[in-house]
């Protein structure tokens, strides 16, 4: 099975290099899952420390496993919503997330309990996705599956994917200096097509729409994934391009 990190293997590098982790800085993670970026803001923070929070209780405890198996010692995970949590104010140098923050219920709420939680000029690093239609794994899953738009009541990956309103969000929540920059790397989804369409059906939207779906026409669009699928696979497994933003701001 593919993992979440194997995935986004390009963007943890361009995202590890943009967040630029300090010897003494102290590191707030949002949306950590397993851990991964946690982890390595905490081996850079040697002299300082690194939080991790989820809303995902079995991710929290993976990323603990995997902090113990490492031997890190200054990180410390919580099971946390971090549109609510109480964190110490003003104790975070940096906050950073990969791919985690599209996912809030009240995003102006979130980010400004983010802000409260930063040091003055405190810097936010996180990579959020581009538009849909930007993003060639989304729209090959959408034309296979018929899907036109999301489901409601289902998370949407691109609720961050427009700067105007992003930087409206930001400077609403104590944040300046907002800045984009364009991240054009692929997504991995596994050494060959079967491993591919595992990691596939289990994205929340492809659930639910195979669910929504008459046995055969369900069947029918599992093919026509396939088939999809089968086309971006090269000698190093299935690849396909995405785009994303790398969001840098600072708290005033």
């Amino acid at each position: 099975m593919t993992s979440y990190d194997a995935e986004l293997q390009r963007h943890n590098e361009v995202l590890r290099q943009a967040c630029g982790v300090q010897f003494r800085d102290h590191v707030l993670d949002i949306g950590c899952g397993s851990g991964q970026t946690t982890r390595e803001a905490a081996r850079a923070a040697r002299a300082g420390s690194a939080l991790g929070v989820d809303v995902s209780a079995a991710a929290v405890e993976r990323a603990r496993e995997a902090a113990r198996a490492e031997g890190i010692r200054n990180v410390t995970f919580e099971r946390a919503n971090a549109e609510v949590y109480r964190f110490p104010q003003e104790h975070f140098d940096l906050a950073i997330s990969r791919f985690g923050t599209m996912f809030f219920d009240d995003p102006a709420a979130a980010f400004a309990n983010i802000s409260r939680a930063l040091r003055p000029a405190g810097r936010l690093v996180m990579m959020v996705w581009q538009a849909p239609e930007r993003n060639e794994w989304d729209v090959t899953i959408r034309q296979a599956l018929g899907m036109t738009a999301i489901s409601a009541g289902l998370p949407d990956a691109f609720s961050l994917a427009d700067p105007p309103a992003v930087t409206e969000i930001l400077e609403g929540a104590g944040f300046a200096d907002v800045t984009f920059t364009n991240v054009s790397e692929p997504v991995y989804y596994g050494p060959d097509v079967d491993a591919a369409m595992d990691w596939v059906r289990g994205f929340a939207y492809t659930r639910e729409i195979l669910r929504q779906l008459d046995p055969t026409a369900a069947e029918r669009a599992v093919g026509r994934l396939r088939e999809a699928l089968a086309t971006h696979l090269s000698d190093d497994g299935v690849w396909f391009n995405s785009r994303g933003w790398i969001v840098t701001a600072r708290r005033r």
